[in-house]
Order: C-alpha cells, then structure tokens, then sequence
C-alpha cells in the first residue's frame, strides 16, 4: 500500500528519516515489483559505472534483462565489476567501455564509436560524479565538477540523440536519467560563475551547485528533446553507502554510517526510471524513491527564465 502522501512529505522535508534508510523501507512497502523481463532488448548505457551507484544500477538493470554498457574510466575496474555482475546474473548481457566523461573530446570520440555499432539505445544514465578537493580544470580549461556533471552529461546526451531517437518508439520512449543529489537544495543556480573562478573554492560546495545545474538541465532537455521521443528525469539517491560518500565526505559518512541505504537501494529509483511504465509518460521531473519531488522548498528560491536560458548557452557554448 503505498504511503499516504502527507506522511511520505514529512519524510522528504525532514531530510534525515526521508534520506535514511529508514525513509527508503517505509516507502519500499508501496512498491510495485518491476516485471521480470521487463527491459528484455533494451539497450542502456550507464556512466559511472565502475562502482558504487552505477555499479548497483548495472546490476538493477540485467537483472530485468536489459543489455548494458558500462562507462567507466578504469577499464581494469570495470571489468573487475562486469565479472562480478556476470557471476551474479550468468548469461547477463553487460559490456565495457573507456570514457572520461569530464573530457568534451573523449566524449564525442565515445559516442562516435557507439553511433557507429549501435542501431539503437533505449536508455542513458548520466551517473558518473566527482566531489574535487581543490579546484581543478581539464584539459579543456573547465571546472572538473561542472565538466564531470553538466558539460559532459549534455553533449553525450545531444551526441546520442540519433541513437536514442532510433530506440524510441510511439509506446516506449527512449529515457535518460541524471542522478543528482539531495545536497542540490543547498545551492542555487550559478549564473555568475558556473566555473567557480571566483570565491573561496569548496568540493562540497562544487558538488550541490553542479547538481543543481543537472536538475534544471534536465528540464531544458527534456524540452529539447520531447519531438524525438525521448523523456528526461533526474532524481536523487538519498544517502546511500558508497566508496564515493566514503572518500569525499569520511566526516558524514563516519557520523551518519548506521542510517546509510545500500547502495541497491539508492539505485532503486535509477532502475525504476528505466523500467517502470509511469516515468515513461511524463518527462523532465525530479525524483526520489520512486515519487515525483519539488525541485525547491520556496517558491520564489525558483530559477528565472533568463537564469535557465543562461545555463542553456553555457552548455551550448562550452560544448560546440
């Protein structure tokens, strides 16, 4: 039965039991199961995927029979993953591929190479993330958060139009998903200075203002998108038990360790998104644990038109 509504928001405005586990197995009684077999010949790309969050939607993803590629920078580490994921789901179609998502050339090199095999892709899931200690630029001088988060996120989307177009069809939409974080309620949008030159730099802080930035990308897409029947979310994990949290934020993850999800069910919305009939029928909402949430607590914390417009050209601009 699913969980009342005004219960299910009290939750999500507290933060801690929505965020928690403990907020994932109240709502996790409402859940419908996915069908077996339900992404048979589908194909979804998936960034990130070497492990944590990406590694356990791969495994969300074969398990309802999809055809996965996994992203990943480390091939080593990818394989490592994929041979873990084929011990667990024998005959699971799952592959490799080598991209620095953060990088705008290996980017278009990438989806080159997959516009080339592939006939069609039926889904993407923009999950690959980074939390720098200090800032640092790439090799195409932008910061590494918004080139790992909305730089690169956008121009694989744009460069895998055609394939995604190709994959969709009037009843089944293609689907790309942009997983974001719940700290993007801390940040606004950076129109000033998306690049951070300016200020006291903060990975933390780098982090919440670029996944805003994917939220509201998500929106823009989704409209850019739409005539092509592809539909764009983005959604939020909660706060999930995973190398990345361990690594960037020991502090947190040292304080919050006992009410940590797993990383299957920070997942869970990412595979849901992928799979479930619902988010097929609508696009460019935010999500978490399988509902649709307010992308801001005060309506007037809301982005202008000229500020969404901005960051539509910067992501243009940066990536032409």
């Amino acid at each position: 039965m699913p969980l009342p509504r005004l219960l299910d928001a009290v939750l999500d405005r507290l933060v801690v039991p929505g965020y928690s586990k403990m907020g994932y197995a109240v709502r996790r009684a409402g859940f419908r199961a996915l069908p077996a077999g339900c992404l048979d010949g589908r194909t979804i790309i998936v960034t990130g995927a070497g492990g944590g969050l990406g590694a356990a939607t791969v495994r969300g993803l074969v398990a309802l029979g999809a055809r996965v590629e996994m992203v990943v920078r480390d091939r080593a580490r990818g394989e490592q993953t994929r041979d873990a994921v084929r011990d667990e789901h024998p005959g699971a179609a799952v592959d490799v591929a080598v991209c620095d998502v953060s990088s705008l050339a290996d980017v278009r090199r990438y989806a080159a190479e997959v516009r080339d095999r592939e006939p069609a892709l039926h889904g993407l899931v923009h999950n690959a993330g980074v939390m720098p200690p200090q800032r640092t630029e790439t090799a195409e001088g932008h910061e590494l958060a918004l080139a790992t988060h909305v730089l690169g996120p956008f121009l694989l989307t744009r460069e895998l139009r055609p394939v995604l177009r190709a994959g969709a069809t009037p009843t089944s939409p293609s689907r790309v998903v942009l997983v974001s974080s719940g700290g993007m309620y801390t940040a606004s949008l950076p129109t000033d200075d998306p690049e951070f030159r300016t200020g006291t730099y903060s990975g933390g802080a780098a982090y919440a203002r670029t996944k805003r930035m994917q939220v509201v990308l998500a929106e823009l897409l989704a409209d850019d998108l739409a005539g092509d029947g592809i539909v764009v979310h983005s959604m939020h994990p909660g706060w999930a038990d995973t190398p990345g949290v361990a690594g960037s934020m020991p502090g947190f993850h040292r304080v919050t360790g006992p009410l940590l999800r797993t990383e299957e069910q920070g997942a869970d919305t990412i595979v849901w998104l992928q799979a479930a009939a619902e988010p097929g029928h609508s696009t460019g909402v935010f999500w978490h644990d399988r509902a649709p949430r307010p992308t801001h607590y005060l309506p007037r914390a809301a982005e202008t038109p000229q500020a969404r417009a901005a960051l539509w050209t910067l992501c243009v601009d940066a990536t032409s």
